[in-house]
């Protein structure tokens, strides 16, 4: 059996050591990420996780484990910003609010699929000129949902979160054990 983690999340490879284990390889999928249209936060959280988990080439014996993660404020999902602007009207919106933050978690083998969804509320100060451009500038913003990482500098914006901090991060620990302990992948092993 081959752990396949699809996923170039480095956060998700350091979360998944904290439960003992270590992919075999790393083979992201590449998917079209667009919502389709009218489609809700956590429904197209869900299946972008599955299209990624059924995109990744293995074997019947491999487990295959993959993400996503999707900031929604509202109805509206806040995807990867495309640039600074998007990632300014992001923050600002997201500012002094409460919004929630999706990861979901898809694990295969063969024709088998395990699937959780984890949904964690956030609330995010309102930011100042200084600390928005500050935060632009240093490019924590990029590759991230929502437009910040609350495991990096962000985290000096986030005054309270209810639910998964690993979730938020980007692989919630608790459900990812269960999905690949019911998978038949041995957890909790310390790095060779």
């Amino acid at each position: 059996m081959t752990l396949i983690l699809g996923s170039a999340s480095p956060r998700r490879r350091e979360l998944l050591a904290q439960l003992g284990v270590t992919p075999d390889a790393i083979l992201p999928p590449d998917i079209d990420e667009e919502p389709r249209r009218g489609e809700l936060p956590r429904p197209y959280c869900a299946r972008l996780a599955a299209e990624k988990a059924a995109a990744v080439a293995a074997g019947p014996e491999d487990v295959v484990l993959c993400a996503d993660t999707t900031v929604a404020l509202g109805r509206r999902i806040l995807g990867k910003p495309a640039d600074a602007g998007e990632a300014a009207r992001f923050l600002v919106a997201l500012g002094g609010r409460r919004h929630e933050v999706i990861t979901a978690v898809a694990v295969r083998r063969g024709d088998r699929l395990w699937q959780r969804e984890v949904v964690s509320q956030v609330k995010m100060k309102r930011l100042s000129d200084l600390e928005l451009n500050a935060y632009l500038a240093s490019g924590e913003w990029e590759g991230k949902a929502g437009g910040y990482a609350i495991q990096g500098l962000a985290s000096a914006f986030i005054p309270w979160i209810s639910g998964s901090f690993t979730g938020i991060v980007g692989l919630p620990l608790a459900e990812t054990a269960t999905l690949l302990a019911a998978a038949g992948v041995p957890l909790y092993r310390a790095a060779a």
